[in-house]
């Protein structure tokens, strides 16, 4: 049965080729040209790439080597992570300015509720007029999709593309949705697809038509919420995006220590467990900090803005210099610490401009190994010397690290 409502209006927000569109402001040469943003070498893999080279069939995450095959006379940029969280940050901030709740879901994309405003102003003018405010001031293309809920509004606003908006009234929902590709619902990844198929599920009219307990005996409660969502149904808010959210780990010796190597080799586990952690929650930090508490109870610290990661090789370098700076007393160390701060929600491409092919293929592998087996089943040679770090999400609960006796 399908639930009524009380009618909201959410916006789904997109950055069109949101790393392509920053490069191209900075170098007008580049407009209508494929482009390919990545690893430069045949062993990386494309991050990004421009409407011009996906009519070449290429896509992110392809490797690098296949997609200069697709199309030789691609632009190829290894792309510049610092430009992008800039940019971001100015959208941001207009948004920030311009109302009280947003959600910054990634780099690119965000989430307004515009419940109420329909009461004083159209929803649908409004809308348009913040995505006309933010291309004017950052010169950078955006979509739009309005709706009653985040479900429909994204898939508008993939429907929309490019540089353009879309707009589905309260009970259009399903015959918007009804013609389109199964795989438009967020919720629907390789897996899903392939089994839906099977069923003879291509359109998402099909699964309109079905029972819902069909469906949930196939894919249990994934099948509910796939039902729902082809009926527009989607009760998610709009969750309120904190700036300063953090994750951290903290160890406190039972026994004072100046044992160098003890302290490089747990600081090491405690970062690979949180970078780790930042994946898991599909989160990007860019900011780090190290902490250090003496036997005499003087506590110090040191940070570093960094652009948005969750890299391991470019993190742990940071987290080693921050630490090579800030213990230079010699002193009995009685507590240490890392922290990971100014986080967003992202997936892995931002770091794909640095990553090769194999790296990001590894980094896929140790995260799965971890997920199944455990955080510390896999780690770098270097944190050997740190105890075992237990199963935590910072993001979803859990069971704090049996190394931290603190999170935030």
């Amino acid at each position: 049965m399908i639930q009524e409502t009380a009618p909201r209006n959410i916006m789904h927000i997109d950055l069109d080729t949101f790393f392509i569109s920053c490069e191209r402001l900075i170098n007008s040469r580049l407009i209508g040209k494929p482009i390919l943003i990545g690893g430069v070498s045949d062993r990386g893999i494309v991050a990004s790439c421009s409407y011009e080279a996906r009519h070449f069939g290429i896509h992110s995450a392809m490797p690098m080597k296949m997609a200069k095959r697709l199309c030789p006379e691609a632009i190829v940029l290894r792309g510049n992570s610092e430009t992008y969280s800039k940019h971001s940050q100015n959208v941001t901030d207009i948004i920030r300015e311009a109302v009280p709740i947003y959600e910054k879901s990634s780099i690119d994309e965000f989430y307004i509720d515009l419940t109420g405003v329909d009461k004083f102003y159209s929803c649908q003018n409004f809308s348009s007029e913040l995505r006309q405010k933010i291309i004017k001031e950052t010169g950078l293309p955006i979509s739009f999709g309005l709706s009653s809920n985040k479900t429909v509004s994204k898939i508008a606003t993939s429907e929309a593309k490019p540089n353009n908006q879309l707009s589905i009234f309260k009970g259009h929902e399903k015959p918007f949705l009804a013609p389109l590709s199964i795989r438009k619902i967020p919720m629907v990844g390789e897996k899903n697809y392939r089994i839906l198929c099977d069923l003879g599920i291509r359109k998402i009219q099909t699964l309109q038509e079905m029972p819902v307990n069909m469906i949930s005996k196939v894919l249990g409660k994934n099948g509910t919420g796939l039902w729902k969502k082809a009926h527009g149904i989607d009760l998610s808010p709009v969750i309120s995006y904190q700036e300063r959210k953090s994750i951290s780990t903290e160890r406190t010796f039972n026994v004072d220590t100046t044992d160098i190597g003890k302290l490089k080799s747990l600081l090491t586990a405690m970062a690979e467990n949180l970078i780790f952690q930042l994946r898991r929650g599909n989160k990007l930090t860019a900011c780090v900090t190290i902490k250090l508490r003496y036997s005499d109870f003087q506590t110090y610290t040191i940070q570093k803005r960094i652009p948005y990661s969750a890299s391991d090789q470019v993190i742990l370098p940071i987290v080693m210099t921050l630490y090579e700076k800030l213990y230079q007393k010699r002193l009995l160390v009685r507590l240490i610490g890392v922290k990971f701060s100014h986080l967003v929600g992202g997936g892995h491409q931002i770091h794909l401009f640095e990553d090769s092919e194999n790296m990001f293929n590894l980094y896929q592998a140790m995260d799965k190994i971890r997920d199944k087996y455990g955080d510390r089943l896999v780690m770098r040679a270097s944190g050997f010397g740190a105890k075992t770090i237990s199963r935590w999400n910072p993001f979803t609960g859990g069971p704090p690290p049996l190394l931290a006796n603190r999170r935030s």
